[in-house]
């Protein structure tokens, strides 16, 4: 974890701490949010100072940066730095590969970042009274469709699943494909959570949703249950335990993940426990699930979030097309000639 306060300024410490407290945003997300800002203030330090040009970049000290530097920046320094990041920025800091560039989706969420910074300063604490990022536009992304299992692969990738622990690897495989949950979420389930047929799950930003089991997921709990030896300690009430009966870890839930997809013959490269979130998602709007439902079932803030995948393959749009009468009607054959 990183301690932000030990080497920020004033103004970026109180903003990082409006998110920690009252956005309850991730120490993840805190985190993304200081180094993107740090990143910003080093670049704008140095491009303003020609003695820090010859400085390494870890070196540059941005605690002195104040309200009246921001107040100074425009909209042509922010698209400075967004050329720098696109044609100068190492991809891999700490890599021997020196690849330069940032993609289009690594800038669009550094373009995140200064907008939601600028807009608290403009908007929640009044320090500024022009926002500059206000017409910045953010990198074009070129839309891709999240990759999913397919009904069929998602019994096989069930149906692989054996070994020691295969009670709790297949109540895991089947929250999963179910349910939709992360890997944070899944690993975070403590016994207590479970009631009857509702599961309480705990998801970004410490938000807690209520999610309902099928009967399928109702049976892998109860099966891994019966066979769940119980532990005392912190992870007492940990629903799913490791060999050394602590909970489990998220590098332990995607090797199991991956190793059961090689198992039912499916490329463990291309699919991952992210990937089976997105399956359950696409299942059931193939299915006729609301997709208002499923956006309260995944426990995405935003319904856009979800609507990405409406627009998956969908044998039910194909039936509707065939369906149209004049589906059959075709050209005769004097106006085809």
């Amino acid at each position: 974890m990183l301690d932000y306060r030990l080497d920020s300024p004033r103004i970026l410490i109180d903003f990082l701490s409006y998110h920690e407290t009252i956005k309850a945003h991730s120490q993840k997300t805190v985190d993304e949010y200081y180094l993107d800002l740090r990143n910003f203030f080093r670049y704008i330090k140095q491009t303003r100072n020609p003695d820090l040009r010859s400085l390494p970049w870890d070196e540059i000290d941005i605690r002195d940066v104040d309200i009246r530097l921001i107040q100074e920046l425009t909209l042509t320094d922010i698209y400075s730095y967004m050329s720098y990041l696109s044609r100068d920025r190492i991809v891999h800091q700490n890599s021997r590969d020196q690849q330069r560039g940032l993609s289009a989706a690594s800038r669009a969420r550094k373009i995140a970042t200064l907008r939601s910074f600028f807009n608290y300063l403009t908007n929640k604490v009044h320090l500024l009274s022009e926002n500059p990022m206000k017409d910045m536009d953010s990198p074009k992304l070129q839309k891709t469709l999240p990759k999913y299992l397919t009904l069929t692969e998602s019994i096989e990738l069930l149906e692989s699943v054996d070994g020691t622990n295969k009670e709790r690897d297949y109540c895991i495989l089947t929250l999963f494909l179910n349910c939709g949950l992360r890997i944070s979420e899944l690993i975070g389930i403590n016994l207590s959570d479970i009631q009857d047929d509702a599961l309480r799950i705990v998801g970004k930003g410490n938000k807690v949703r209520i999610v309902y089991l099928n009967d399928a997921c109702q049976e892998a709990l109860r099966r891994y249950r019966s066979v769940r030896r119980p532990i005392e300690g912190r992870d007492a009430d940990a629903l799913f335990l490791s060999s050394r009966d602590q909970r489990i870890s998220k590098s332990s839930v995607h090797a199991l993940v991956k190793k059961y997809l090689s198992l039912s013959g499916l490329d463990s490269s291309q699919y991952s426990s992210h990937k089976l979130r997105h399956t359950a998602a696409t299942l059931m709007l193939q299915n006729g699930v609301d997709v208002k439902a499923v956006q309260e079932v995944l426990g995405h803030e935003h319904l856009n979030t979800t609507e990405i995948y409406t627009h998956i393959d969908n044998e039910a749009l194909r039936i509707a097309a065939r369906a149209n009468p004049l589906a059959k009607v075709k050209p005769s054959d004097e106006e085809t000639q």
